[in-house]
């Protein structure tokens, strides 16, 4: 008798997503989900790419009564018209297309030189993620207007000839956001304004307006001056230096370059106060940085460097890392690169290899020229980087450790943070390298380290003090975090564990929300009161809690669509009886179990368990325990030799302990 498999896996398992089903279904591998700001963005873009090109000098950002909002321009007006080869109009394909676009055909005779667009991926999400969208072009003396809803054609495409008063050309698009997409609907109007005002400042002549029509209020921003006028009205701190600026672009003669490809630039250097670091690629706000960011620090480095070694200003024993010239500076940066390749589809970081030389080949000799001109002020960025160089080998010295006949640095996988002031410096000792990334990735730079864990740590409590760095995971810890291990008190005069070189105010253990997390949590737990029970005593050693649900919910009411994380069952049970009093059928909500951290993507690893406004972080105390009772209790559970006395214990208390299976 044959068995016919449940879960069967054959050719008929495979299904194929067309058209924008992929966005819909995972919209987070194509936008920003915490609200419609990145969806918004992709329709101004579009509008600043007609400014670039020299066809526009309007954008304007309308935010209406009914939550919609509009961008709309004055630049050439997207073609309407039968695409040749796959007979539908061109407007409806660039809103409804994955990878369709005008941005692909770059160099001589393209319709965009230089774009942030290059995916064509942009606005075809803007449309898969609302529930209305309407699109309208001004092109040829015609007027050509068509509306999608979910990314559907709802209202096909009609066509008229303009009236007097209508403009002669340009496009205005019109979204309605679906909330059942989106952490929140509310639009986050600082960084709207900022990216509204950055847009002006990137483009001078170019006039970029704001009108919100449930206040009334408009914004208007028109730069002239460039760079210079938009990095001194946001920098605080005074200038060791008067500001650095200049531009380079190649001509039609460069070997190296396509002609336009270049980047202007303007920086300045304080010596307090916060920095201020912005760059662009083609007017898209690179958050994340990336090589064009790498080509300005080289450039920076390569010509400080030089003159350093030009009038034999290094002292004995101190070495310049780009790092040092870097350390106070403020820059604003705006890159134009003929063909960018962005690290996803949010273009947070621009992975360009040549942007490093294309950049770097224009700030190295301006900036070389300018130092040689002004003598006195480059010996006094000099001193400001040996200065930067110096507390940078004092701060490293500070944590050399002993290991065998040799000396130990700080630990190649530790990703350190900048900051050096212990009260806020934390360190995450995290589960397996996927994680680990994900943490580098969405943790503050400022004040958070991560040094991820390969597998399980070593169970310590039987190891000698003098043999625990033969186990690197270990030695690690223990040079990452600046203090020798050491045993229980009292002690003697002189004797105590010297914490002097301690370096994060918090040790935070991050290990997933299951069994095997637990484990890890207890392997380092064990290692904490072993081996630096003073680190438990003095408050420095911390148990992170990441969730082990995520709840999706739909929108209810007035309330928009959310997300919702639970650390273990019983939270969830709590989540999902609020969501059963709002209203919600059992069957609207979507319930996701992490099965590890590596899951979590970095914005989410962020909300949940880095940031210290919204995450779960456990101290650990050792409170009024007798060390000697305690001890031999945790001989039952950790040592090697005691499975007798482990089961003998588990089979009298073991239905005390909830767990995990």
């Amino acid at each position: 008798m044959a068995i016919k498999l449940l879960n069967e896996y054959s050719e008929s398992s495979i299904r194929v997503l067309k058209g924008l089903e992929p966005v819909k279904q995972r919209p987070g591998m194509y936008t920003s989900t915490d609200t419609p700001l990145h969806v918004i963005g992709e329709a101004l873009d579009n509008a600043a790419d007609e400014a670039l090109a020299g066809y526009g000098k309007k954008i304007k950002l309308i935010l209406h009564a009914d939550d919609s909002v509009s961008i709309e321009d004055d630049g050439r007006g997207i073609p309407f018209g039968l695409h040749p080869t796959e007979h539908a109009p061109v407007i409806e394909l660039v809103f409804t297309q994955l990878h369709a676009g005008g941005k692909f055909d770059k160099g001589k005779g393209g319709a965009y030189n230089f774009s942030g667009g290059l995916h064509g991926v942009g606005v075809s999400v803007t449309n898969a993620l609302a529930t209305r969208l309407e699109a309208t072009t001004y092109r040829d003396g015609m007027v050509a207007h068509l509306a999608f809803a979910g990314g559907d054609v709802i209202e096909p495409l009609q066509v008229r000839k303009q009236v007097a008063g209508e403009r002669k050309s340009g496009t205005t698009v019109r979204v309605w956001p679906d909330a059942s997409y989106f952490e929140t609907m509310a639009l986050p109007m600082a960084q709207l304004v900022h990216l509204l005002r950055s847009k002006a400042v990137l483009m001078p002549g170019v006039t970029v307006t704001l009108v919100h029509e449930k206040t009334g209020e408009i914004q208007s921003w028109l730069f002239r001056g460039g760079l210079l006028d938009y990095l001194m009205q946001s920098l605080v701190g005074e200038l060791v230096i008067p500001v650095f600026e200049g531009d380079g672009f190649a001509d039609v003669q460069s070997d190296n370059f396509a002609a336009g490809e270049g980047a202007s630039w303007c920086v300045a250097f304080t010596e307090d106060g916060p920095l201020v670091r912005e760059s662009y690629v083609n007017l898209i706000p690179t958050s994340a940085g990336g090589t064009h960011e790498s080509g300005l620090r080289d450039g920076l480095f390569t010509a400080v460097k030089s003159f350093v070694e030009l009038h034999a200003l290094l002292p004995k024993g101190v070495k310049l890392l780009p790092e040092d010239v870097f350390a106070r500076a403020s820059y604003v940066l705006s890159a134009k690169v003929l063909d960018p390749q962005f690290q996803g589809q949010i273009k947070e970081r621009l992975n360009s290899r040549d942007a490093v030389r294309l950049v770097s080949s224009f700030v190295r000799p301006a900036l070389e020229l300018w130092l040689n001109q002004h003598v006195e002020y480059g010996k006094k960025l000099a001193e400001l980087a040996i200065k930067a160089a110096q507390s940078r080998q004092k701060a490293g010295q500070k944590v050399e450790k002993r290991k065998g006949s040799g000396v130990a640095v700080l630990p190649g996988k530790l990703t350190d943070c900048e900051s050096r002031d212990l009260a806020h410096n934390e360190v995450f000792l995290v589960e397996g390298d996927s994680a680990g990334g994900s943490a580098k990735m969405g943790r503050d730079k400022e004040s958070q380290a991560i040094l991820p864990l390969r597998g399980k740590v070593l169970n310590t409590w039987e190891v000698e003090r003098d043999r625990l760095f033969a186990n690197t995971e270990i030695h690690d810890i223990a040079v990452a975090i600046g203090v020798d291990p050491h045993g229980p008190g009292p002690y003697a005069e002189g004797k105590a564990p010297d914490l002097s070189g301690l370096r994060y105010g918090k040790v935070c253990i991050l290990s997933d929300a299951d069994v095997d997390g637990s484990h890890i949590q207890v392997l380092l737990l064990t290692l904490f009161f072993r081996h630096f029970p003073k680190l438990i005593e003095t408050g420095h050693i911390f148990v992170a809690r990441p969730p082990l649900f995520r709840v999706d919910a739909p929108a209810r009411g007035k309330k928009p669509a959310s997300k919702a994380y639970a650390l273990d069952e019983a939270e969830l049970g709590s989540i999902l009886d609020k969501l059963r009093k709002e209203g919600v059928r059992e069957s609207a909500w979507n319930i996701s179990r992490f099965k590890g951290l590596g899951e979590m993507n970095a914005e989410q690893l962020w909300d949940t368990t880095l940031n210290p406004d919204t995450r779960r972080l456990l101290p650990v105390h050792l409170g009024n325990i007798d060390f000697l009772q305690t001890e031999g209790l945790i001989t039952k559970l950790m040592g090697k030799g005691e499975a007798a006395a482990r089961r003998e214990l588990m089979e009298l208390h073991g239905d005390a302990v909830e767990v995990d299976v």
